[in-house]
């Protein structure tokens, strides 16, 4: 960092941190310990990024953190790491690394340069022994002295190095990136859980198509996602312009920055390798939609993320093959919206947009799905009824005029109903049902 720019950020760094966190190395300071402001939040400062983590390293073992701080919320997470709360503002505080336990050791352990400084409050001096903010300055993730051995001590960051790459658009440095392979089997001893967490802030990127193709190249992408690997290079037929996994990251750079969306874009088509087959001379993908769907919550399971995203997401890929004319009915435009349910439409369009522009006859498709959020616009809008709950009359009063009994033949003439009422819905008046009830279901008859 030359001298200007470091003189630029200086002055004004000390505004930005928070009055909690300030109380927080005051309160350590004052009881004789030594405490500094740590790694993220020095770095994304001076990118003039917005701070949402506050690490404090300190001299004071956790039992000794959480007496000083008995008035506040604690949560001990991790060995020698205490979080506390002061008012509304969540600090990590952690106990020096390194044997010496001093700033210097503490930094000596950190990951990369980037997040290898510390702010001396007192003095209002930063410490930079390993030059974080030259590497800034040169948008470089470079690690801490030998790579090996930090990738070692704890090898999530092989993927927070790529991470930090597609997060702030640095480069990796050639030392740091060339460990990479040689250490990728060591992803292994990382919890589902961290490599999740790790996996969904690459996603979150602005472009993470090229985070995942360091993934790929770099062996890593094989030790957690190997599914994906299977479309690398794999030719589909006239209707895309790509390979299946290169069509998939550029779907991903497509969709919002949305973590179920940028999921689903990631696992549409991962099982499309698996049902490739020729067809008159074309590579054909029968029921690819399905058959991912399936492939994706193995995947998301294995990865533990939790029940409701996996849902969701799965419920994308089943979906995301809309095969729209506009020859649908009304009552096809209201049975599409009950199958994917009305609260899934946006992210199911705004993927399968992203899914199509890739496509040759792309902008004939994507002018065909804008047709469709045309008519599924206008069809919510008048709030057709979908199903047996939208009915205006309900099962009690099946039974009050058929005579029948609580059965699976209630559930029938409800769901006859409900057909006939998404075909006109019209007839969903208490009176035209309970009328048609008295004719005896005439679906049934029929």
């Amino acid at each position: 960092m030359n001298s200007s720019s470091e003189a630029d950020f200086l002055p004004h760094w000390p505004r930005r941190i928070p009055r909690p966190v300030n109380i927080a190395i005051e309160r350590l300071l004052t009881a004789g310990h030594e405490a500094y402001i740590v790694g993220g939040a020095i770095r994304d400062a001076f990118l003039n990024r917005l701070v949402t983590d506050w690490d404090v390293a300190t001299s004071a073992n956790a039992g000794s953190i959480r007496d000083l701080f008995e008035d506040k919320t604690c949560v001990v997470l991790k060995h020698d790491t205490v979080t506390i709360l002061i008012a509304g503002q969540s600090i990590e505080i952690t106990r020096f690394k390194g044997a010496q336990k001093t700033v210097l050791s503490d930094l000596a352990r950190r990951d990369f340069t980037v997040n290898a400084m510390a702010w001396d409050t007192k003095t209002r001096a930063l410490i930079d022994p390993h030059d974080g903010l030259r590497d800034i300055q040169m948008k470089r993730i470079r690690a801490v002295r030998d790579p090996k051995k930090r990738f070692q001590e704890d090898p999530v960051r092989l993927l927070r190095a790529i991470r930090l790459q597609v997060e702030l658009g640095f480069r990796i440095e050639d030392r740091t990136l060339e460990a990479i392979p040689s250490m990728a089997d060591e992803i292994s001893s990382v919890s589902p859980e961290r490599i999740r967490d790790e996996l969904i802030k690459i996603l979150l990127a602005q472009k993470p198509s090229g985070a995942i193709n360091i993934l790929r190249s770099t062996g890593l992408l094989k030790r957690l996602v190997p599914e994906l690997l299977e479309g690398h290079l794999m030719r589909q037929n006239a209707y895309h312009r790509y390979t299946i996994l290169k069509h998939t990251l550029m779907t991903v750079d497509r969709v919002p920055p949305d973590p179920i969306l940028r999921l689903a874009a990631l696992l549409h088509d991962v099982a499309k390798p698996r049902v490739r087959m020729k067809a008159a001379g074309e590579w054909r993908f029968y029921g690819h939609e399905k058959a991912s769907a399936q492939l994706a919550e193995v995947i998301l399971n294995r990865l533990r993320f939790s029940k409701t995203t996996i849902h969701k997401t799965i419920h994308l890929v089943a979906h995301h093959l809309i095969d729209y004319t506009p020859l649908w009915t009304d009552a096809a435009v209201r049975r599409f919206i009950r199958r994917v349910g009305k609260e899934n439409i946006p992210a199911l369009l705004a993927l399968r947009r992203a899914d199509l522009a890739t496509h040759t006859q792309g902008d004939r498709a994507l002018k065909r799905l804008r047709g469709l959020e045309e008519r599924l616009k206008a069809q919510i809008r008048l709030q057709p009824p979908l199903g047996r709950k939208d009915l205006c009359i309900d099962g009690n009063q099946v039974m009050a005029v058929t005579g029948l009994s609580p059965g699976p033949e209630v559930g029938r003439i409800l769901r006859n109903l409900s057909e006939a009422v998404l075909e006109n819905p019209e007839l969903n008046t208490r009176k035209t049902l309970m009328e048609l009830l008295i004719k005896r279901d005439p679906h049934h008859n029929s």
